[in-house]
């Protein structure tokens, strides 16, 4: 089934409430804000530390991770000092591979969180193993012996439960039957939450975490319509695994937080990011606080038929003699800024994989000089203006001006701002078209594309958005907005207007798109946030190997603390350096480790080399020059 109506209903989906100690989530409660100790959990003075620190900043509920029977008898130790110093935040216990440490800790917090893809089954191996049906059954008999007597104990202690299913740790049998895919996912955390329900136990939360946003929201989007049609109704826990740092996490975490929470889903949130968990708090509260103004705002009411979660389906532009970018093109609004060879993203005459396709002066008395002018024509770069006030410019033309012109000659750009300029588009053709709806963009932006479909109009959509807010709430704002509608195939490139330096925007636009899967422009890093586990200081090894390999666009890195979920995130990775013991690091190709026990004084450079044994290594100088780049802008 690609449509489920109930989906799509850009109006919060009302779950039941799960208290986690004192904490309502789900129900009428409003989005709650997560986030995870990197401490060793045996060291409980700063475990302790880190929990008050969060709670001061506003993080709600507080996770630690727990490996073993020594950190489930420090969670004791924690929860105890914690209320002596008069705070009562909630704390989850993070299990992998070890149930009898969840049986322990139960004892101590206020909930546990289990992986279904490692709780009961061993590290996946990756092979390919024939399941039939009795010996899959036998799989899931074994799931409830084991899983049960921790049902029975979260039920009797009323304890909660979060089944968080991670796309980077799925059970062989779920991959051999599903494949590591959003389906597999779904299904992974169903089969523990049916054992949840044979012993009449409900308070538990899902998550459908992946390091791929586009993953990630396709399974709690199918998971959201399994409990739709199952009469269910268990709330969901959002986050993009592995995010990263700096802007990069907070797009990617916003695209797949964002996209979600704006179709009404989610109920609470964890940003994770390769950062001080602390520092994750902030963009929580900005994603939290987006959503639900956007959600109480209102529409009027429309039918969507067009959207699927299963696939996401992007054509071919239709035919336009304006050259527009395959994977997604970025158009760069002046109004009051000079305009430099850094805000276009080339210094050079030649193409770099992050310089824009569209200069759109806002003001006609903008003066280009001439090595600006040199760069737009041998990039090049088209330039845009508003209602022919340039002639050397594509004129953008208004509805109010478009009514006024008895005929078009050549090519020009159709500015829809209201629904009234829509029906413009059944007479004319515009090369493309600047969508730039003054209020609520995003569902604007949905019925829209839903006007297109039914009218069985296509045209190219650029959208136009304009933002009058920080640069914080700008990030959250246009990577969740932009993001949810790029992602789900309804524009093929953006604008970002907003009184921001240009460089900055411009970055901003290349970001989302690499982080929706379209245009691919820099090094891709899917780095841990860290936690009790971690073997090795994430941060500044991640420093460390981005100021090495930064230049490689197109290439995938992963970089892992640990091995709980470091080689499933392989999958989605190129190359992967995750540690593996103390002062030791394993070096990985997709899902194969290929070096092991490396020393960590040389695991950076160890990881250099494997990039460029495998030829995917460019030296600094030439990076900013893709070769097939200029292929890629064509006449289509």
């Amino acid at each position: 089934m690609k449509y489920c109506e109930s989906v799509f209903q850009t109006k919060r989906w009302r779950t039941r409430e799960v208290l986690v100690g004192k904490v309502g989530v789900g129900g009428s409660n409003p989005i709650r804000i997560q986030s995870m100790t990197t401490s060793s959990t045996r060291d409980v003075e700063a475990t302790v530390s880190q929990i008050m620190l969060l709670a001061d900043t506003g993080c709600e509920i507080a996770r630690v991770t727990v490996q073993g029977m020594k950190e489930a008898d420090s969670c004791e130790a924690i929860k105890n000092t914690l209320l002596q110093k008069g705070y009562d935040i909630p704390i989850v216990a993070d299990i992998h591979f070890y149930p009898p440490a969840a049986l322990k800790v139960v004892d101590f917090v206020d909930k546990v969180r289990v992986n279904p893809g490692n709780f009961v089954d061993k590290r996946a191996s990756f092979k390919v193993i024939e399941y039939d049906d009795a010996s899959y059954q036998q799989e899931l008999t074994r799931i409830e012996e084991i899983f049960s007597p921790l049902v029975e104990k979260c039920k009797r202690l009323k304890r909660s439960m979060r089944i968080g299913t991670n796309h980077g740790s799925l059970s062989d049998r779920i991959m051999n039957r599903y494949g590591d895919t959003a389906f597999g996912m779904v299904e992974s955390a169903l089969e523990f939450a049916r054992v949840c329900r044979k012993l009449n136990f409900h308070s538990f939360i899902f998550s459908m975490k992946a390091s791929n946003p586009l993953v990630m929201i396709q399974a709690y989007r199918l998971l959201v319509k399994e409990m739709i049609e199952l009469g269910w109704d268990y709330p969901l826990h959002l986050g993009v695994t592995e995010a990263g740092e700096g802007e990069d996490g907070r797009v990617k975490s916003a695209v797949g937080i964002g996209t979600l929470l704006l179709d009404g889903i989610g109920d609470t949130i964890r940003v994770s990011l390769t950062e001080d968990p602390w520092q994750e708090i902030d963009p929580c509260k900005r994603l939290a606080a987006y959503a639900k103004q956007a959600l109480d705002k209102g529409i009027d009411p429309f039918m969507e038929t067009h959207r699927s979660i299963v696939s996401i389906e992007r054509k071919p532009f239709p035919p336009s003699p304006i050259p527009l970018h395959r994977d997604g093109t970025v158009v760069l609004a002046v109004s009051d800024q000079p305009l430099t060879g850094d805000a276009l993203g080339s210094t050079s005459s030649t193409r770099g994989p992050a310089t824009v396709d569209f200069v759109l002066l806002e003001n006609a008395g903008i003066k280009l000089d001439p090595p600006i002018l040199h760069l737009l024509k041998e990039c090049p770069i088209g330039l845009l203006s508003h209602n022919g006030a340039r002639p050397e410019a594509t004129p953008v033309w208004t509805a109010s001006y478009l009514l006024a012109k008895e005929n078009l000659a050549g090519p020009w750009v159709f500015q829809i701002e209201k629904e009234e300029d829509w029906k413009m588009l059944k007479d004319t053709q515009p090369s493309f078209v600047l969508f730039s709806p003054k209020q609520s963009r995003l569902h604007e932006g949905r019925k829209f594309f839903q006007w297109l479909k039914d009218n069985h109009i296509e045209v190219p959509i650029i959208l136009f958005f304009d933002y009058r807010c920080s640069w914080e709430d700008l990030i959250i704002q246009s990577a969740a907005e932009c993001g949810s509608l790029l992602i789900d195939g309804m524009a093929d490139g953006l604008c970002i207007n907003a009184p921001h330096d240009l460089s900055l925007l411009r970055n901003l636009s290349f970001n989302i798109l690499q982080a929706v899967r379209m245009r691919t422009s820099r090094t891709e890093f899917i780095s841990c946030p860290g936690c009790g586990r971690t073997l090795f200081d994430l941060q500044t090894v991640t420093k460390r190997i981005r100021e090495r390999t930064s230049h490689l666009p197109g290439v995938k890195i992963a970089i892992m603390g640990c091995v709980v979920n470091g080689p499933g995130e392989m999958a989605d990775a190129d190359f992967g350096y995750v540690g593996s013991k103390a002062g030791k690091i394993d070096l990985y190709v997709g899902k194969q480790c290929v070096e092991k026990d490396i020393d960590f004084s040389e695991a950076v450079e160890r990881l250099v080399q494997l990039i460029k044994a495998h030829g995917r290594w460019k030296d600094p100088d030439d990076a900013p020059i893709l070769s097939n780049e200029i292929n890629k802008l064509a006449i289509v």
